[in-house]
């Protein structure tokens, strides 16, 4: 459950996935599944709703620099999530996705993260050509149907 009150200030991510200076960016449908990661960070509004300000402002630890965030929003289907609309992609950590699903990883079968929804059905995050784990969420149908409806529930 996000709680602003357990966050302590500041989160620690991946080089890789939060380098300001990268020039190829990810898709904005790519919802990136993120081990390194300490909270759930979105650019994508038009996968998100209700937006609303943080009591505590996020203070973000990047290789290149730190940088507030301020806005929460709500994934459908997942819960609060942090929105900073400079930055490089949609990601959700590790760490709270497991809180909230129950979780598989086979590295031989399929090579992909497969989060069990409680209605029976799967959302699968494969790897991409660099290794990074991520779910393609069309915007056209998310506008359409809902996030929740395409995967979280």
């Amino acid at each position: 459950m996000f709680s602003e009150d357990d966050y302590e200030g500041f989160a620690l991510v991946q080089d890789v996935t939060c380098n300001m200076n990268d020039k190829s960016r990810k898709p904005d449908s790519w919802i990136l599944l993120n081990s390194q990661l300490t909270v759930d960070v979105f650019k994508n509004n038009k996968l998100l709703k209700n937006s609303h300000d943080a009591e505590k402002a996020l203070a973000l630890h990047c290789n290149t620099r730190i940088t507030t965030v301020n806005k929460i929003r709500d994934l459908p289907g997942y819960g609060k999530v942090w929105f900073y609309e400079d930055g490089i992609a949609n990601m959700l950590s590790l760490n709270n996705v497991k809180k909230k699903y129950h979780m598989t990883y086979d590295s031989t079968a399929c090579d992909c993260f497969e989060i069990h929804k409680v209605d029976g059905t799967k959302c699968v995050f494969k790897p991409s050509k660099k290794g990074m784990f991520y779910l393609s969420v069309n915007n056209d149908i998310v506008l359409v149907t809902t996030v929740e409806d395409k995967f979280f529930k």
